[in-house]
C-alpha cells in the first residue's frame, strides 16, 4: 500500500483503497434508508442541512482525488478549483446535486465522487505526495482521510435523519492510527472503542476523563 511500511505487532494495519471503497459503500447503503422528507433537516452538530453535508462529502472526495491526479502534485497549495456556496452559511463546494434529482441522484453523486478517489489511491505512486492544510500526505493519508470524511459526516446525518450509524471498529482503528497518532488506544487509559475514539479526536464526543477537544486536526503526513 502506498506510504507504509511493515507493520509493527499489534498495529491496525494500513489505510486501503479497499477501506475507502468499504466506508463509502456502507454509508451510501445506510443513507438509502433516510426518510423522503429528512435532508433538510439539520446534521448534527453542523451548520448544513443533510443534503448539503451530502455535497460537502462528496466534495472532499473529489478534492483529495484532485490533489493526487496531477503528474507533478502541488505540495505547496491546492489544485486551483472555485469552491462557491449555494447560501450564506452553507459549504463552500464544487459538486452540486440538483434537489430535483432525489435522493438517488445524491447518493450516486456521492457514490462516484468516494470511486474518483478510490481509483487515485490504487493507483498513485507509493512515493506521490500531495498538499493538504494538516500536513503534506501521500495515497495511504488521503485515503484516511477519505475514509474519516465519510465515517463522521455520516453520522452527523444519521442523527439528523434518524438513523442508526455504528461503523467497523477495524475501519475506524486504521484511520484513527494513520492520521491521530496521539489518540488514546487501550492501554493508554481508553476505555473506549475506535469509534468512540475518532467522535472524540474529531471534536464530536467526550471520553470517560477526556473532555472533546476544542480545536482539532490531523496529521496526514506519512508514517516513517
Amino acid at each position: 500500500m502506498p506510504g507504509t511500511t511493515e507493520d509493527s505487532p499489534g498495529s491496525p494495519g494500513p489505510v486501503t483503497a479497499d477501506d475507502l471503497d468499504r466506508a463509502v459503500r456502507l454509508a451510501v447503503d445506510m443513507l438509502h434508508g433516510a426518510p423522503a422528507d429528512g435532508w433538510g433537516r439539520n446534521a448534527g452538530p453542523v451548520d448544513w442541512d443533510c443534503w448539503e453535508t451530502v455535497e460537502h462529502l462528496c466534495d472532499d472526495l473529489f478534492a483529495y482525488a484532485v490533489q493526487l491526479g496531477p503528474r507533478i502534485p502541488p505540495v505547496e497549495g491546492e489544485v486551483p478549483i472555485a469552491y462557491t456556496s449555494r447560501r450564506p452559511g452553507g459549504p463552500e463546494t464544487t459538486i452540486r446535486v440538483g434537489r430535483e434529482a432525489g435522493a438517488a441522484g445524491l447518493l450516486q453523486a456521492l457514490e462516484a465522487s468516494g470511486a474518483l478517489l478510490v481509483a487515485m489511491v490504487r493507483t498513485a505512486s507509493p512515493r506521490t505526495r500531495a498538499y493538504h492544510p494538516f500536513g503534506v500526505s501521500d495515497p495511504e493519508g488521503f485515503a484516511a482521510m477519505g475514509v474519516v470524511e465519510t465515517l463522521v459526516h455520516t453520522r452527523d446525518m444519521a442523527q439528523g435523519l434518524g438513523l442508526e450509524w455504528d461503523p467497523p471498529a477495524d475501519l475506524c482503528a486504521r484511520a484513527l492510527a494513520r492520521l491521530f497518532p496521539d489518540a488514546p488506544v487501550p492501554g493508554d487509559g481508553a476505555e473506549s472503542g475506535p469509534w468512540a475514539t475518532l467522535l472524540w479526536a474529531t471534536g464530536r464526543a467526550d471520553l470517560p476523563g477526556r473532555p472533546r477537544p476544542a480545536k482539532w486536526r490531523w496529521d496526514g503526513t506519512p508514517r516513517p
